[in-house]
Formats: C-alpha cells, structure tokens, sequence
C-alpha cells in the first residue's frame, strides 16, 4: 500500500535517530542532500528486482497513420517491457505488439504491425499504420524521483523505514563521521530493504525469483 509523507517528517526522525530532536544541526537543508542518496539506491533496488512498486502502465499515445515512430514518451521511463496497440476511438483491447530486432517493411494496414529499438527511439512498421492507432506501454519506472512542489514522497511503509535508516547512516558517517553508529543504522536499513522486497514477493511464490545479499552498504568491520 503506498502512503505520502512529507519529507520534512522523515526528516524529522532521521534528526531523532542522531540524537537531535531540536533539529539544531540535522536541518532539511542538511539531511535532504543523503536522504536523495538513498532515494537513488532505493531506486537501483526495486528496479533490479523488478518490485510492482516500479512497473506502470502509461496513457494513450497517438500515432498518426503513416508515421513510424512513437514521439512521446513518460517522463519516468527507465525501460519499455511490451507495448499494446488499437485502433485511435476503439472501445476493444489492446493488442500486444510483437518487438523485432529490426522494423518491418510491410505495405501500411490497421495495424503497426511490429516495434524495435532503432536509434535509441520507438520504431514500429516502416510504413506505419493507414489509420490513427493508439499505444499503451508497460514498462519499469523510476519509483522516486525527488519530492513533489508540496515536498511530499510516496513509499509503501517499509520503504519508508528504509530511508529514513539509510539517510540517517549517510549522516552518521559524512556528517558526524561517527562509523559505529553509521554501521548500526545500515544494518537497521538493509533488514527494512529484506522486508520490502520479501513482501512484494510473497504473492510470487510460483515464480522463479533472484536472489543477493543485501549488503549495498559500506563495511567498516575489521577495521
């Protein structure tokens, strides 16, 4: 279940965690630059292991008859896993396309018949379609870009706990530069990162799943 949080609220706890309710020194303005690391690294995860959480389905593109090539795409794009086509004003289902290689060369139908990658765009037949067809993408997005203009962020409740552990390690370490406490917090953070990927695939049980440690932190034992 996603919830929106404000990101001045994480702040808030990830200054608890470093011993500074009053936010004297652990400020948005400071916490914000290692709260972003660990929206990246949260991103790299759930991408790599393909978590609902980053799978959408876009809207209606159009693609005008006779153009082969799709124009417009989501602004949260990380990559493209099928695409469904249907004719522009149908009410009936998308059709999957089949991805090539290479574009097709067929004379134009209702139908864009096939897509590929050509030139880092969107290419389906070479001729397009004799009619206005809409395409649906299903594809990977980036989960966290950033917060919104309201400075809110949306996480399901243990990714939540998941930033707010790691931004607060990423302090620890680079801030008060205090590498006990910094290994502790990345410990409470990868066991909340274990959490959120065991749940999503506890509905998947019937498929073949990847599976790695979950050490994206920094070690400081032995040291």
């Amino acid at each position: 279940m996603a919830l929106t949080t404000n990101r001045n609220i994480l702040v808030q706890e990830v200054a608890a965690l470093m011993n500074d309710y009053a936010q004297t020194e652990y400020t948005t303005a400071t916490v914000w630059p290692m709260m972003a690391l660990a929206l990246g690294e949260l991103d790299q995860v759930l991408m790599e292991y393909n978590i609902a959480l980053t799978n959408e389905t876009s809207k209606v593109y159009i693609v005008k008859a006779g153009s082969p090539y799709l124009t417009d795409y989501p602004v949260d794009l990380i990559e493209i896993q099928e695409l469904r086509e249907r004719q522009q004003g149908s009410d009936g289902q998308f059709l999957l396309l089949t991805r090539k290689e290479f574009p097709d060369d067929f004379p134009p139908t209702n139908s864009l018949v096939s897509w590929c990658y050509k030139s880092e765009q969107v290419m389906f037949n070479m001729r397009g379609a004799n009619v206005d067809m809409e395409v649906r993408l299903h594809y990977i997005r980036r989960p966290f870009s950033g917060a919104d203009s309201d400075d809110n962020l949306y996480f399901n409740n243990n990714a939540e706990m998941f930033i707010i552990y790691k931004s607060a390690a990423l302090c620890a370490m680079f801030i008060a530069e205090n590498e006990t406490r910094a290994e502790v917090l990345n410990d409470l953070a990868d066991k909340a990162l274990e959490r959120v990927v065991a749940i999503s695939n506890k509905g998947k049980q019937q498929m073949m799943t990847r599976h790695r440690p979950f050490r994206y932190s920094y070690k400081t034992r032995g040291r």
